[in-house]
């Protein structure tokens, strides 16, 4: 995407905010109960985000017990001392003789909660149930109800009150000690660790040092992470290129930022978008300014595992070209605005509003019904087989982890809406931490040591081939860690193993022609992985941008069952090497295993067929492609007879597709008399199934004839777009 489109109005309705019940809380496999800090500590609201507060630090018998943005004073410090079987009184530091205390010892939901002198009434204590990652909730011994937040509020000053547990955000609390541990592994120079007791001036500082050099910078060698530990910050976090921002809980309301986190687009007059890629916000709940928060992105900048109190814009007045939600919770509306396509899986929205081309939804909940074309939503009611990406956490111990989500079959909503999601967590001493500097010897010693790989940010140049060949590794990389190999080999081949998961990497072509950038399964794989998968999350490929850049296919997969979880496979049409004999590149994808499932798949301007699947059983929920914008004339671009390539090629002898939002655009700047004769090429036999197609000439620069084989379209410079609902 380089192009610039005149801005589109849009607008962004503010709605009140509300939080439904959630599912009973499951508990974290190999995941010992967590201790209670032995100190003060913070409690901070899931629902809210905000912290446990006396009143004014008042006190008195009767003090309101009340929630409150978190500032760290002595009024949100709380202790808890063991009362015998399991309860705790929870002492606040002003005072600690006061306790949390059920008003005229009540049995009633909505009793409120106050500060009282301890008499050693049942009333007064409190069984404090783990829910992992330093999450409770806390039953009242006399009632048997749970402290909650009324409404799920997130206002300031809304006293708490005790309500019949149901497992809700609500009734769910982070416990942060005051003085958190500060050892951390040395995860190289480019990755910074808040913590609370972070200066908030320091802070913002380092944020907008980071922010400053990245936000232009498309095609730097820098590289960020930006990772918050449990508890509450007062922060901008503008997120520019090459940054990754997560939070270190195991849910995204472990970590709470009092302000925003979000993508603008300043620097691409005026407010254009389409160019914000390789950025990521993940894990953390967002209390927005003024309620509105920003993520205005195309390709490769996920919104992941997050939780926004308030309403999201996805774009800055001018155009945007895509995205993802994935297991993301939105109290408030989302408004598209000017966004040409979106993918929302496996999440839940308060509302949603706008359209261009192709919006789909897949396994949400709070989202609009199937009504392509008009408005162009295509809404598929469960995701058949998911797994989340693995993320880093710090537990409550201190201790850094790796927690490896299960995988979900027909799932909705997100993994982690009753707390801590199912799977299991990964000691950091089971990885090796790559750092720049690291060889391509370095890194397949580790591996084939069996260890997994923390690949923090940086570029690594490849002298020979990644082999990953252990079941169940995983590949976590932190802050868009980059692979180029060099001298034309192969960056990373995965053997056919269960359960390999490679996550936040991207695999840039180098100078030298490579076969191909990765390969999952080898030739002639044929093991089934159908109860424990490979998986590729937020996993990108380039092929020319920030030098000159060669692969014939960026990745084939040969495997069968591997989850595609977020790609972008890109031969890039502006930057650095770039030219119909420069960058080249003949396909993005081809798959050749059985049973695969790609969610957000995107590939773009390859000087083939930008996809081949060629095995049974597939499926894809959202495509979005554009076609190579450089052909020089239509002889250099032609596929036998047929005028240009297909973007979506299912080969003849496959029997068994689904395809869910499709959309093919073309933007023939070198050559407007260019033509493709189709945007998907497809057997017509029952099994094989396409559900909303779009085709789509961007500014009638070009011409496709059909939208798939001989139906459809055209789209040319007249008819700039073409629906098609279904095929056959």
């Amino acid at each position: 995407m380089t192009r610039t489109h005149p801005p589109a109005a849009a607008s962004l309705a503010v709605l009140s905010l509300a939080a439904g019940l959630l599912a009973a809380v499951p508990t974290t496999a190999n995941a010992a109960p967590e201790a209670l800090p032995t100190g003060f500590a913070t409690v901070m609201n899931a629902a809210s985000g905000r912290c446990l507060d006396a009143r004014a630090a008042a006190t008195a018998n009767g003090t309101v017990v009340q929630q409150y943005s978190c500032n760290g004073t002595t009024a949100q410090r709380w202790s808890f001392t063991a009362t015998g079987d399991g309860y705790v009184r929870i002492n606040n530091a002003n005072n600690t003789g006061q306790v949390v205390d059920v008003a005229e010892v009540s049995t009633a939901d909505n009793a409120p909660v106050h500060l009282w002198a301890y008499g050693g009434g049942a009333n007064q204590q409190w069984r404090a149930e783990e829910l992992g990652g330093g999450a409770y909730r806390f039953v009242n011994r006399h009632s048997g109800k749970c402290l909650d937040d009324p409404g799920a509020s997130t206002a300031d000053s809304v006293q708490f009150v005790q309500y019949t547990c149901n497992g809700s955000a609500a009734q769910r609390f982070q416990v942060v000690p005051v003085s958190p541990s500060t050892a951390n592994p040395d995860l190289g120079p480019n990755v910074v660790v808040f913590d609370p007791s972070t200066p908030t001036s320091t802070v913002q500082s380092r944020l907008n040092t980071i922010f400053q050099q990245q936000e232009e910078n498309q095609f730097g060698s820098q590289r960020y992470a930006v990772l918050f530990k449990p508890g509450s910050y007062n922060a901008d976090v503008n997120v520019g290129f090459y940054t990754q921002v997560a939070g270190l809980g195991l849910t995204p309301d472990a970590v709470t930022v009092n302000g925003a986190v979000h993508a603008e687009a300043d620097w691409f007059p005026p407010q254009n978008a389409t160019q914000n890629f390789w950025r990521g916000a993940e894990n953390l709940s967002v209390n927005p300014s003024g309620g509105n928060d920003r993520w205005a992105v195309s390709q490769a900048a996920p919104y992941r595992r997050m939780h926004l109190r308030g309403n999201l814009a996805l774009d800055d007045g001018g155009w945007a070209s895509g995205g993802l939600f994935a297991d993301t919770k939105v109290d408030g509306q989302v408004n598209s605005g000017t966004q040409q396509q979106w993918l929302t899986r496996n999440s839940q929205l308060g509302s949603w509003t706008g359209s261009n081309w192709n919006m789909v939804f897949v396994g949400s909940q709070g989202v609009p019904g199937t009504s392509f074309p008009n408005p162009p939503y295509t809404t598929v009611g469960q995701a058949p087989v998911t797994r989340e990406k693995p993320f880093l956490y710090v537990d409550g111990d201190g201790a850094y982890k790796v927690f490896v989500p299960s995988v979900r079959t027909n799932s909705t909503g997100t993994s982690w809406a009753g707390g801590t999601p199912a799977g299991s967590s990964l000691s950091l001493d089971s990885f090796h931490i790559v750092k720049p500097g690291a060889t391509a010897a370095d890194i397949n010693a580790a591996l084939a040591a069996g260890r997994n790989l923390l690949v923090t940010p940086g570029v690594y140049h490849l002298d020979r081939t990644l082999q990953v060949n252990r079941a169940n590794t995983v590949i976590l990389g932190l802050g868009l860690a980059t692979f180029v190999p060099d001298n034309g080999v192969t960056a990373m081949k995965v053997a056919d193993v269960d359960g390999v998961k490679v996550a936040g990497v991207l695999f840039d072509a180098g100078t030298t022609n490579s076969p191909t950038l990765m390969e999952v399964g080898p030739p002639g794989a044929s093991a089934s992985h159908a109860a424990n998968p490979t998986s590729l999350h937020d996993v990108y490929f380039r092929v020319g941008g920030a030098h000159v850049g060669r692969a014939t296919t960026s990745l084939v997969v040969n495997s069968d069952h591997v989850i595609g979880d977020h790609t972008w496979i890109w031969r890039g049409d502006h930057g650095n090497g770039i030219g119909w004999n420069s960058n080249t590149g003949d396909t993005g994808l081809i798959v050749n295993g059985d049973n695969v499932t790609m969610y957000g798949l995107f590939v773009e301007h390859y000087q083939k067929y930008q996809t081949i699947w060629n095995g049974n059983g597939g499926r894809t929920y959202f495509y979005q492609n554009e076609m190579p914008y450089d052909p020089p004339n239509q002889a250099a671009w032609m596929n036998g007879s047929t005028q240009g390539y297909a973007a979506y090629k299912v080969a003849d002898g496959v029997t068994s597709h689904q395809a869910y939002g499709l959309g093919s655009y073309c933007y023939f700047n070198v050559n407007p008399s260019v033509t493709a004769e189709r945007a998907i090429e497809a057997p017509n036999r029952p099994g094989v199934t396409f559900t909303s197609m779009v085709t789509v000439s961007l500014g009638g620069t070009g011409t496709i004839r059909h939208v798939i084989n001989d139906r459809g379209g055209p789209s040319n410079s007249t008819t700039n777009v073409a629906n098609l609902r279904s095929y056959p």
